[in-house]
């Protein structure tokens, strides 16, 4: 039995990418025969689409945004218990989990070929952190920052306003303490400038900020960057562009299953691009082993 596919696009991902997309979405999928190409119209209404569609029982959702469209439409997925592949088509700004995976998420026909085709994926591990599913990172810190501060930053798309709206962040964040506790012991509260709990190794559209993930080991790498002045926040920065600030000083890498954060209030955080108030000051972050089937090469 073939796939029954639905493709979900975000016309507002990518400050718009996703909407220019389209026509070369809608014309490579019917040159496989799918015809049902559905839009979302609110923020996060990827879910309700994608669990209408499993529902109707669709058994490939291809969703065509970026790290949030994708970790949106995995949540809908994760939460329904159908065993569904997720197909991934780049129209956001960072795009990074496909990099992990090795999704051809630039190449429109290459991934609708796949997408109708049986056994075309691999089953990867999901983190959980409250009621939200992540694909790619959960993040603390500055990352936080930079997130608020992107909408500041209009005249740039891509990796680029990662980059600049990162670099303004670099002098004028203050930090924030965190505890971290895992099975092997407790750190107890540091200040941080930021904390990344990694399923997969890229973030930020440019940063290789956890170069030894795996999506397929049942863990998690948690990245400390404690906090420090200007100048060596500098040189961590370009150090992650490389994936090399894992061996500098003010820098630890833990992995594990399960991670017990804890902060002086209920923090911020974003999961997969996408901002969040969290309900408590101490906050579980897990590994769900092999939770989801994600289209590949």
């Amino acid at each position: 039995m073939g796939e029954k596919v639905c493709v979900i696009v975000n016309p507002a991902s990518g400050r718009g990418r996703g909407a220019r997309t389209l026509p070369a979405v809608k014309e490579a999928f019917a040159a496989v025969g799918v015809s049902e190409v559905r839009l979302t119209k609110v923020r996060e209404g990827e879910r309700a689409v994608a669990k209408r569609a499993i529902d109707e029982g669709f058994t490939t959702l291809v969703a065509v945004g970026g790290d949030g469209t994708w970790g949106n439409v995995a949540n809908a997925i994760l939460n329904s218990g159908a065993d569904v592949r997720l197909g991934l088509i780049a129209a956001g700004t960072g795009n990074d989990f496909a990099k992990t995976v090795g999704a051809p998420m630039n190449d429109i026909p290459q991934t609708a070929r796949l997408c109708v085709a049986e056994r075309a994926d691999v089953r990867v591990d999901v983190g959980k952190i409250e009621d939200q599913y992540f694909l790619n990172i959960a993040g603390f810190g500055f990352d936080i920052a930079v997130l608020e501060d992107i909408p500041k930053i209009p005249l740039l798309r891509g990796d680029a306003v990662y980059i600049v709206s990162a670099l303004r962040q670099i002098i004028g964040y203050g930090g924030v303490e965190i505890g971290v506790k895992t099975s092997a012991g407790d750190r107890g509260k540091l200040r941080h400038l930021m904390l990344v709990i990694a399923n997969a190794k890229n973030f930020g559209g440019a940063f290789k900020i956890a170069p030894q993930a795996s999506l397929s080991d049942g863990k998690l790498d948690a990245i400390a960057i404690y906090d420090a002045p200007a100048l060596k926040r500098l040189g961590l920065f370009a150090a992650a562009v490389k994936g090399t600030h894992v061996a500098k000083p003010g820098v630890n890498v833990e992995q594990s299953a399960r991670f017990t954060l804890t902060f002086s209030a209920p923090p911020a955080y974003e999961t997969d691009g996408e901002y969040r108030r969290a309900k408590a000051a101490q906050l579980e972050v897990a590994c769900v082993a092999a939770a989801l089937r994600v289209v590949t090469k």
